[in-house]
């Protein structure tokens, strides 16, 4: 029988376990699902769900040690686990919170689900050979927040959660993925390859989306992407920007030019 997806995403959005929501959502990717797109849906428990550990705090005080020890090199890997894990919520919120948007988009949305969670075990693995797993660092909790602030507005969401908390991601990861690198981590290396070439589709998703909503609301993109920016408190895009992955993921060259 099949599964309607946007009740089973708002279920595994409410499951506290990380390593249980991760496999959770990577069996519903491959279920038979049927799509209501006109179900709204009512919020009755607590989302998103999330263990007791890790500890959130503010973003200045994450914990940031060198990457020449393997303590170091973890703080690093578990911070990008944490932002994996957020990620699986944000997409699972995406599907179940806003209705009658076309059935590709609520696949579009367990797609990116299912990814996000792939990378969270990847990291969550990689994390364990070193002697840690998720929770035992801490972590911050500013995607999700923005997440809380579009929830009204699915243009809102896919203007200032993928093509702009999520396009940051883009940016950072070539940096980072030479750091771990250069310290030797050659396994974490190859993951932040693979997280890459993911999250390069996941920004194009969100940029096909929002260019969409723009279209059928009769809006201007680059002007209403500004103005959502401002409404919002979107955080200042500060290079460097990785252009070729940004490009890749949709943005136009009209709107590169603006990053700089």
């Amino acid at each position: 029988m099949a599964t309607e997806l946007r009740l089973e995403a708002l279920a595994w959005l409410c499951e506290c376990h990380p390593e249980i929501k991760a496999e959770g959502v990577l069996a519903l990717s491959k279920q038979v699902l049927t799509i209501d797109t006109t179900l709204e849906i009512k919020e009755t428990l607590s989302i998103p769900g999330r263990p007791a550990k890790p500890e959130l705090v503010s973003p200045l005080t994450v914990e940031k040690r060198s990457m020449r020890t393997i303590e170091g090199r973890a703080t690093l890997i578990h911070a990008l686990a944490h932002i994996e894990f957020n990620a699986i919520n944000l997409a699972l919120d995406a599907i179940w919170r806003f209705a009658h948007m076309p059935e590709t988009y609520y696949r579009d949305w367990l797609k990116v689900a299912a990814e996000e969670a792939y990378h969270f075990n990847l990291l969550q693995t990689h994390l364990k050979t070193m002697g840690y797993v998720y929770g035992d660092f801490s972590g911050h909790n500013s995607l999700w927040e923005m997440v809380e602030r579009t929830q009204e507005d699915v243009l809102a969401r896919m203007a200032l959660v993928p093509r702009t908390m999520e396009a940051r991601g883009l940016d950072a990861s070539p940096a980072l993925r030479n750091k771990l690198a250069q310290a030797g981590d050659t396994s974490a290396a190859k993951i932040l390859d693979i997280i890459l070439r993911d999250e390069i589709g996941h920004v194009a998703i969100g940029n096909y989306w929002f260019n969409w909503l723009c279209g059928q609301r009769q809006l201007e993109p680059m002007t209403t992407f500004e103005k959502l920016c401002a409404e919002y408190r979107a955080p200042k895009l500060r290079p460097p920007f990785n252009m070729e992955a940004r490009r890749q993921a949709g943005f136009s060259e009209e709107e590169l030019s603006r990053l700089n």
